[in-house]
């Protein structure tokens, strides 16, 4: 008997994750892409020919299809607030790329028309599925740290540093220069990288009152574009937190640190320590082993077109409510950058 295929469709190929979905989308039989369109048809066209797809002129006509099941957006940011409102009126299922929204009222926009659709929606926010993070989110929530103090998250790699995001106009799916735009990504490298580690900061200790941040230009590689910044910010529970990230890292060794009354848990290269009074298991010494933590989960990316063909997800999919909230902390944190003062996320 064959198996069905459920079809779906890409709705912008502009993002540098395009190619990772589409090599995980050849391992698979129950996943089909059909069409492809993005505003630039040589990108298209590329895509399209790699998932042996259709080029259309229009997202209309993706959107029009009744035989595609979900879109996968990886356009431009700023195109993001018209494609989800036309795919959440024609109720296709969507992935977005991350970040949601440019900032908060264009996220809200989005998570309210993708909630009042009743769709299926997914972020790329692939860190969740991390077992030393998942790991760390059941320390907190049992409370094995006691009461947290102080949190902090890292997330940087040397994109400034190699010109990952050089124009190529001979090779215009490999170009990425818009991704160190503000005006079309919305963020520069702080937001870029630092929205992965907040999400998973929020993810564990819930929503912030205020939100600052210092962001800076270091080699000045894309026409003044933030390249690495430093972000500090107020939880509800009373903890403290920072956020660093940034294009101009030649390592991050250090990932994560979460500090509590009763012990900490560390991230350092790679390597999970943790210390805990109400756990004789964990005294810090050596790093956890892989078999006292869950399974690795698949990618988001993964998981949201496991979700689509009706498998359970050992983790939870990335509400579009919790995505917008995430743009909106990262918009008070460049607001507080901006005018040297708190502010508290919209």
């Amino acid at each position: 008997m064959t198996q069905s295929r459920t079809n779906i469709a890409f709705v912008g190929c502009a993002h540098i994750h395009t190619p990772g979905f589409i090599n995980m989308l050849s391992r698979r039989d129950d996943v089909g892409v059909s069409l492809v369109w993005d505003p630039d048809r040589r990108r298209s066209e590329f895509r399209a020919q790699q998932l042996n797809a259709k080029v259309v002129d229009s997202a209309e006509a993706i959107f029009a299809d009744d035989s595609i099941t979900a879109v996968v957006i990886c356009s431009e940011t700023n195109r993001h607030e018209q494609l989800v409102a036309q795919a959440a009126k024609a109720r296709k299922h969507m992935f977005v790329e991350k970040p949601l929204g440019m900032a908060s009222k264009d996220g809200y926009a989005m998570a309210q028309a993708i909630e009042d659709s009743g769709v299926m929606f997914q972020t790329g926010y692939f860190q969740r599925s991390e077992p030393k993070n998942r790991f760390i989110k059941d320390l907190v929530t049992k409370g094995a740290l006691g009461t947290i103090t102080k949190v902090r998250g890292s997330n940087a790699h040397s994109g400034a540093l190699g010109n990952w995001f050089r124009a190529k106009p001979d090779a215009v799916h490999e170009d990425w220069r818009w991704m160190a735009d503000p005006k079309v990504a919305g963020v520069g490298a702080f937001g870029d990288l630092g929205t992965h580690a907040l999400d998973i900061l929020l993810w564990w200790f819930g929503d912030v009152t205020l939100a600052t941040a210092q962001v800076d230009s270091v080699t000045n590689t894309y026409d003044g574009t933030d390249e690495s910044g430093e972000g500090l910010m107020r939880f509800k529970s009373g903890a403290i937190g920072t956020l660093c990230a940034g294009w101009v890292d030649i390592a991050d060794p250090v990932r994560y640190l979460v500090s509590g009354t009763h012990g900490h848990a560390a991230i350092i290269h790679d390597k999970l320590y943790v210390t805990s009074q109400k756990d004789a298991r964990f005294d810090g010494s050596s790093p956890v082993r892989n078999c006292e933590m869950p399974a690795p989960a698949p990618h988001a990316f993964e998981l949201f077109l496991d979700a689509l063909v009706g498998r359970d997800v050992a983790v939870p999919l990335v509400s579009a409510r919790e995505a917008a909230y995430r743009s909106s902390v990262m918009e008070a944190m460049y607001e507080g950058a901006k005018n040297n003062t708190w502010v508290a996320p919209r």
